[in-house]
């Protein structure tokens, strides 16, 4: 969409807008009105959720937003916004397309952007997390509620989700991750510290850590799972080729520990191996190995 598009009262109820909010905007704002425009005045007006409609409807544009820094009580805008420094707002973030910071990005409600974050420093996040596209920081990232990453995350410090956590690409997160709830990442999650999920745990390739693994259910890879300390879960631990621990690897009671799931049977000394200081309990697939070798 142009962001020289302009929102005429025609165009706007074309979309079925709410009674209450049509008015608003007849009595608030010029027929013709320019669409970021618009969004601004609604969000200086206090009408966010009103804000967040129009552009959920009318969609991104290609406009660039260049600051130094940016504070503000809320913001919608419907392009990207690039900051050299950091970004502090009360209440929501939402963008069509990307926020770039130099510094760090703190939200005390929910960032939803439709494609990329990027930061220089720390992301914090007072609701849920939502992305698009990748997600980079050059810190950490503390989210209150839900995260939602449509692409690639990348975190150089600890990444602490109090809720459910979705990542579409790979996750590579340099120190912790600690999940409130459940963590589904299609790729491959690599963390170079502790593993830590509320609830169960799934990733579409493989699962490394380089401290402990520990999940409340499940635990399931598609490709192999290795931690540089112990395995546990309090379900099954299943993994679609090898098994890996530098301590013990442990399931729940009256659950399995399943190596080779997606390999055949006769592979299973090469591509289904169990790694750990002892036999696990509960072994039911796979072919044991031994103390790791890592």
């Amino acid at each position: 969409m142009d962001h020289t598009m302009e929102l005429t009262k025609q165009f706007l109820r074309a979309k079925n807008p709410c009674a209450m909010g049509f008015r608003w905007f007849v009595r608030n704002l010029d027929d013709g009105v320019g669409y970021q425009a618009a969004l601004d005045t609604l969000v200086n007006a206090g009408r966010i959720e009103d804000a967040c409609w129009l552009l959920r409807n009318f969609g991104p544009t290609n406009e660039v937003l260049h600051v130094d820094s940016l504070e503000a009580d809320a913001v919608v805008f419907a392009g990207t916004i690039q900051a050299r420094g950091g970004i502090d707002v009360s209440g929501i973030i939402l963008t069509g397309r990307s926020v770039h910071a130099g510094g760090g990005i703190k939200a005390g409600g929910s960032i939803t952007v439709g494609e990329d974050i990027r930061a220089g420093g720390s992301v914090i996040c007072g609701e849920h997390l939502r992305t698009g596209g990748n997600l980079r920081t050059d810190w950490g990232i503390d989210v209150e509620k839900s995260l939602t990453c449509g692409g690639d995350l990348r975190a150089a410090w600890d990444l602490v989700v109090k809720d459910a956590i979705e990542i579409r690409g790979g996750a590579v997160v340099g120190q912790d991750l600690i999940a409130g709830f459940s963590i589904q990442c299609d790729k491959n999650l690599r963390v170079g510290g502790h593993l830590q999920v509320a609830d169960s745990m799934r990733a579409g390739q493989g699962i490394a850590a380089g401290g402990s693994i520990d999940c409340v259910t499940h635990i399931e890879a598609g490709w192999g799972i290795r931690a540089g300390q112990y395995i546990h879960a309090q379900g099954a631990i299943k993994a679609g080729e090898s098994l890996c621990a530098g301590e013990d690897i442990r399931s729940g009671d009256g659950y399995g520990v399943f190596a080779g799931l997606n390999v055949q049977e006769q592979s299973w000394d090469v591509s289904g191996q169990v790694w750990a200081h002892e036999l696990p309990v509960g072994l039911r697939s796979g072919s044991w190995a031994g103390p790791s070798p890592i």
